[in-house]
């Protein structure tokens, strides 16, 4: 199946998330290691040539998985398209997951929600726990400035645009 290029961005932490249960326990962080190069390529033929390096380790044991990178390649590819910095941020969705499991989990724990504003309240609540000061973590916040920079060049200066 390929995916639609909307979805580009988690492209890729789908691939690595949906090649693991094919892969026995012992070898994940093998095939881990080995597939990092695919999607760190400086360039779709340096991908292309890390892939075959995976396919010829792992191919055989493994072809589930050489067959569910291979036919998202299409999708993939234009991922190597956006500088490393950008493709870090996108490939980095923990601190995203991270504030939907408080969401969840906040919700899960109200149960019932009698009305809209609840749900609203119960929301915003979850959020402000994430950061109760309302400051900002710096480690946070540091890495995003050079994908801010690099965004603003590959999108040609829409971002800054935008906030004039």
């Amino acid at each position: 199946m390929l995916w639609p290029r909307t979805i580009v961005q988690t492209c890729v932490v789908h691939l690595l998330r949906n090649s693991s249960p094919y892969a026995a326990r012992q070898d994940r962080d093998k095939i881990a290691k080995l597939l990092k190069p695919v999607y760190t390529a400086t360039t779709e033929k340096a991908a292309l040539e890390r892939s075959a390096e995976f396919a010829d380790a792992w191919g055989r044991k493994y072809p589930a998985i050489v067959k569910l990178w291979g036919n998202a390649r299409e999708a993939f590819t234009p991922f190597l398209r956006f500088d490393t910095e950008f493709r870090h941020i996108v490939c980095t969705t923990n601190a995203i997951e991270s504030v939907n499991a408080r969401i969840r989990r906040a919700v899960k724990a109200r149960g019932h929600v009698p009305n809209k504003q609840a749900a609203l309240k119960c929301v915003y609540m979850a959020i402000m726990s994430v950061d109760p000061t309302g400051k900002g973590q710096a480690h946070c916040t540091t890495r995003w400035k050079t994908a801010l920079n690099a965004s603003d060049i590959t999108f040609d200066g829409r971002l800054s645009a935008a906030r004039q």
